[in-house]
């Protein structure tokens, strides 16, 4: 595929990532939406199709509940780069790879297509861009996902000299964002359960603390910090008043944060015990 480059003011090139949702928002449904970090907001995407060219299926690693959870990363290329990124169980994923298994030309493009099913469920419905075809595949139980996964990959890589005689599966390990190590560090600490977290991130329409503006994750560190305090002090005031001096305004000083809430919580249950 060859693209017009033009020249001028423009955004940075980075992919448009794509989450598959059944959802509503505001009144407005949809099936999927990509999320503002710096703005902190999901923006749902009323269109329901995608035309470009497929350039890469990749597997990629995410932690949720502290076991790797693994994503299916669906590259299209079109007027921007976009990455899809869906559950690899999901019926999304799954009827994407069956019809993308029947295709041995991926020069083409084509139309993908999110179609909403029963008990907010999302499906894939894949097109030939030029002749409006669809392209369908009888589903089967007796399916091996990781090998149409594989397939798909070795006729995407075909435009190459070589093909590995032994393709793997391309699992990206992701890095850690520092804000979600923050949390999960914290969480550790004051042992605060990973389904309040959950509720309390997908009250916030997020699934993930990075996604929030650092304001917001003051917030959740405060929440939880509080809750652990809840029965260490007779006066409610004492615990919030004493986090203030002893976490907040000492990390504003240059403290480490995990230090700092670990003397916090040593010095309330002293003061519980009455040692202090």
């Amino acid at each position: 595929m060859v693209t017009e480059i033009k020249l001028g003011l423009c955004n940075p090139p980075e992919p448009i990532y794509l989450y598959v949702k059944n959802a509503e928002l505001g009144g407005e449904s949809y099936l999927w939406y990509h999320y503002d970090i710096d703005r902190d907001k999901t923006i749902p995407v009323t269109q329901r199709a995608l035309t470009g060219y497929l350039s890469e299926l990749r597997l990629t690693t995410k932690e949720f509940k502290g076991k790797d959870n693994i994503k299916l990363d669906i590259v299209v290329s079109a007027d921007e780069l976009y990455v899809i990124r869906t559950g690899v169980e999901t019926n999304f994923a799954k009827s994407f790879l069956l019809a993308a298994s029947l295709i041995q030309d991926f020069s083409k493009p084509l139309i993908i297509v999110a179609n909403a099913g029963d008990e907010n469920t999302v499906f894939c419905n894949l097109y030939d861009a030029a002749s409006k075809t669809k392209i369908y595949r009888e589903w089967s139980r007796d399916l091996d996902w990781a090998t149409i996964i594989r397939d798909i990959q070795i006729c995407l890589g075909g435009n190459s000299s070589t093909t590995p005689s032994t393709p793997k599966l391309s699992v990206v390990p992701q890095p850690v964002h520092p804000q979600d190590l923050r949390i999960k560090n914290i969480r550790t600490l004051l042992d605060y359960p990973l389904d309040l977290i959950r509720e309390w991130l997908q009250f916030q329409d997020v699934d993930r603390p990075s996604q929030l503006h650092i304001t917001k994750i003051n917030e959740l560190v405060k929440t939880m910090c509080l809750a652990w305090a809840a029965d260490k002090c007779d006066y409610p005031n004492h615990a919030e008043s004493s986090y203030q001096n002893l976490v907040v305004d000492a990390v504003a000083k240059g403290a480490d944060e995990l230090t700092a809430i670990n003397r916090w919580m040593q010095q309330l249950q002293a003061v519980k015990t009455g040692a202090v």
